[in-house]
């Protein structure tokens, strides 16, 4: 859903971390995280499961994953085009 954001925290060594954000840009599109061989991807998906963009990190290295939901002004998500009324 269009405002739907993940923060990747990265490990950089004895520089310190570095934050990376991935944010569904459009409405339609959602952030999909997976974790495949070592490797964390982090996608923004159209609603046809076609990847738009995609940040990939080493695991090892990740020190946090935090999805962040768009909600409305009363704190609540906002129903989906899918959900039953």
């Amino acid at each position: 859903m269009k405002g739907d954001r993940v923060e990747i925290v990265i490990d950089v060594g004895g520089a310190g971390t570095r934050t990376y954000e991935v944010v569904a840009t459009r409405a339609g599109r959602r952030v999909e995280i997976s974790n495949r061989r070592g490797v964390i991807e982090v996608s923004e998906v159209t609603r046809t499961g076609g990847a738009v963009r995609t940040a990939r990190f080493m695991a090892g290295r990740v020190l946090a994953l935090v999805e962040h939901p768009v909600t409305d002004e009363e704190g609540r998500r906002p129903r989906e085009a899918s959900e039953p009324r």
